[in-house]
């Protein structure tokens, strides 16, 4: 028995360590704990009031037993059988009747939360509609309203509700902004799931599959950002408005050939991430972040790291299904480059 207490007093130093080292770990834009919208707030108090009710639960049901090892503990000597509570319709009722009202403190408000926030803004016109599609290993979002369809990161504006309609394009993907609101599976065919939020406080919000869906599925990381209405209706008519092609018609060729097959840049189409306006994303690929002040390996400035991604895009994220791309050196620079100057000012 003292071998034992002398093992978990080492123990408990240490597992008090982790937690604190724990605790600092993550960042505030990816935490369920610190809502900054009025859905993730909502789902907050649901947390809250279950912690609490569980919490109270334990120790009244740990105070009980303590209570019980010591009052009646067999002393030394005391051979008689104790008081039997079998069959006690008091004590039988009073462990049903507390847990039924624990049960509908918790239910009434949870149901009403459910329904509340299964609210369908998908018709209503003073909402802003996005369709997300899921992809390996990137996020699309069109906006069917004002004609936009844009990547890895979904710009709003504060003063509205963003209705979400949300579907995969390959496999099962979850759609989660932790600090805004709950996560959404994204289902394959026309099996399409829907959900709202709203940030009322501009800023940048950091997004994330929730469904493990790959080798990369860690790096499948989106954007969300709030600004004020009239950078939104900037941001927009930027989107839509024609962007031109490198003056150098080598490079432009090269462009074309090798990366507008796929992607679009201005008001064209393709079935990969459109690149408008991608030198003034925070990152490049979802997860490499774009700073004049690296201090990680996926840190960089946007010229370098669109370098890093064209000339090897599987070391950067595992099975996604662009695939490496036969260009010279000075070709990925000069690539690079060009879609690094292509910036919307909003």
């Amino acid at each position: 028995m003292m071998n034992r207490w002398h093992v978990l007093k080492r123990l408990m130093p240490l597992l008090a360590g982790m937690v604190l080292l724990l605790s600092g770990c993550g960042r505030a834009d990816l935490s369920a704990l610190r809502p900054q919208g009025p859905v993730a707030e909502e789902q907050f108090g649901l947390m809250k009031l279950s912690i609490t009710i569980m919490a109270f639960v334990v120790i009244v049901v740990f105070a009980i037993a303590l209570y019980v090892i010591i009052r009646f503990k067999r002393r030394p000597g005391d051979k008689s059988v104790p008081v039997q509570v079998e069959g006690n319709h008091k004590l039988e009722i009073i462990w049903t009747v507390i847990p039924i009202i624990l049960l509908v403190i918790l239910g009434v408000p949870t149901i009403k939360s459910v329904f509340g926030l299964a609210e369908d803004y998908t018709k209503d016109p003073n909402a802003i509609q996005v369709k997300v599609t899921a992809h390996q290993y990137w996020w699309e979002f069109e906006y069917p309203k004002e004609g936009v369809k844009t990547a890895q990161e979904l710009i709003i504006p504060n003063d509205a509700v963003i209705s979400i309609e949300a579907k995969t394009a390959d496999v099962l993907h979850s759609f989660w902004i932790p600090s805004l609101a709950g996560k959404i599976d994204t289902n394959p065919g026309g099996n399409v799931n829907t959900m709202y939020f709203k940030a009322p406080k501009e800023g940048v919000y950091l997004g994330k599959c929730a469904e493990l869906c790959g080798p990369s599925h860690a790096l499948m990381d989106f954007k969300v950002k709030s600004v004020d209405r009239a950078s939104y209706d900037r941001w927009v008519a930027a989107q839509k408005a024609p962007v031109a092609l490198p003056a150098d018609a080598q490079l432009a060729d090269t462009l074309t050939t090798n990366c507008l097959s796929c992607h679009a840049i201005g008001d064209g189409t393709g079935w990969a991430p459109n690149l408008t306006g991608i030198g003034s994303r925070g990152s490049v690929a979802g997860m490499l972040v774009n700073t004049d002040d690296a201090q990680y390996a996926n840190e960089g400035t946007v010229e370098e790291n669109l370098e890093k991604w064209i000339k090897d895009p599987d070391k950067v994220k595992p099975g996604n299904k662009m695939g490496k791309i036969e260009l010279s050196d000075e070709e990925v620079k000069a690539i690079s480059k060009y879609l690094a100057d292509l910036k919307i000012d909003y």
